[in-house]
């Protein structure tokens, strides 16, 4: 979504990046319950102030910049990741949390259909992001915690994509594209 962002410069979308990365690795861990005492809703301090606040900042950077893909995602997702770390451990129904990712999931797959042709670490992201979020949805509707904890993994792994990919920016890191960050290579692989 931000082709013309090259690799090797500290941008604000390079900022973006690593707080959805950190905010989604610690929500997907969070749910595979992979972690002794480790939960979730441990991560809703983190998604409201680095997923929630910060990535909602950076997304009105970006439209400030006349990036409005990468604005609209940072600033949409930031919206989801506030209001989740601000209801995270609240009562409500298994069908309202259902709905709630079932909507964001919808997000999630307009950025995935936006970011055609972005690379790996925009698409690759926001594609994984969807499938967790919908696991997770279809999991709190049914109730069934192995979808949960598949849902987790994904949000996990799509964290782990979204780190990588700022940290190969800003490190000169290779990336999948067979050729190291830095060299002519976008932020998104």
């Amino acid at each position: 979504m931000d082709n013309e962002v090259s690799a090797g410069s500290a941008t604000s979308s390079t900022l973006g990046h690593l707080a959805l990365g950190l905010t989604l690795l610690a929500f997907g861990i969070g749910h595979t319950g992979v972690i002794d005492n480790v939960a979730a809703s441990d991560a809703a301090s983190l998604a409201t102030w680095v997923g929630g606040v910060a990535l909602f900042i950076v997304g009105l950077l970006e439209f400030r910049a006349g990036n409005g893909g990468t604005g609209t995602a940072f600033a949409g997702l930031g919206a989801f990741w506030f209001t989740w770390g601000n209801g995270a451990g609240s009562e409500v129904s298994a069908e309202a949390a259902g709905m709630f990712l079932l909507l964001f999931a919808l997000l999630a797959l307009t950025l995935t259909a936006a970011s055609a042709g972005s690379g790996l670490f925009g698409q690759g992201v926001y594609g994984l992001l969807f499938i967790s979020l919908l696991l997770l949805a279809i999991a709190s509707f049914a109730e069934n915690d192995g979808l949960a904890k598949a849902g987790g993994w994904a949000g996990a792994v799509a964290g782990l994509a979204a780190w990588y990919g700022a940290t190969a920016t800003l490190a000169h890191w290779p990336t999948f594209s067979g050729r190291a960050a830095g060299r002519g290579v976008t932020a998104t692989g």
